[in-house]
């Protein structure tokens, strides 16, 4: 292969531009499906999004890893507190240059719980052609 078509794919490929809007608006509408699991109490459709070793730091600063760990978490709190609940509202979302990875930041309110609310960071992975959630970062910044 010739030098020229060489660096003419080199080219077409650093240049490339990726739209990633059809991701972005998927991850929205897992986020606002994953509000509604929340409000509705229902483990199973918030736990969906998470993949198995899926890591969460909750706004007090206590950090679960695991599926199963964080969702027997999620079936404890609704047991104890009937009221509580949060809403999570993306700012940003960023999916990465190669196209399986993306950041989520935003902010979150919650009702009947130990906190008003605060930030958010969340770390997505497109695994299979599903995005799942590897992640997320709650600080509690609005205290009652």
């Amino acid at each position: 292969m010739s030098l020229l078509i060489k660096l003419s794919f080199l080219l077409l490929f650093a240049f490339k531009q990726t739209d990633y809007k059809a991701d972005i608006e998927i991850i929205k509408a897992s986020r606002a499906a994953s509000n509604m699991a929340i409000a509705k109490h229902d483990v199973d459709g918030i736990s969906k999004y998470w993949l198995p070793d899926f890591t969460q730091t909750i706004g007090r600063g206590i950090t679960t890893t695991g599926k199963d760990s964080i969702a027997a978490d999620w079936k404890q709190l609704f047991k104890i507190n009937k009221t509580v609940a949060y809403v999570r509202t993306p700012v940003t979302i960023t999916v990465g240059d190669n196209g399986i990875m993306a950041w989520e930041t935003g902010t979150w309110i919650a009702i009947n719980s130990y906190s008003k609310g605060g930030n958010y960071s969340a770390m997505w992975r497109k695994i299979d052609g599903s995005w799942k959630l590897q992640a997320e970062l709650f600080v509690s910044l609005r205290k009652l």
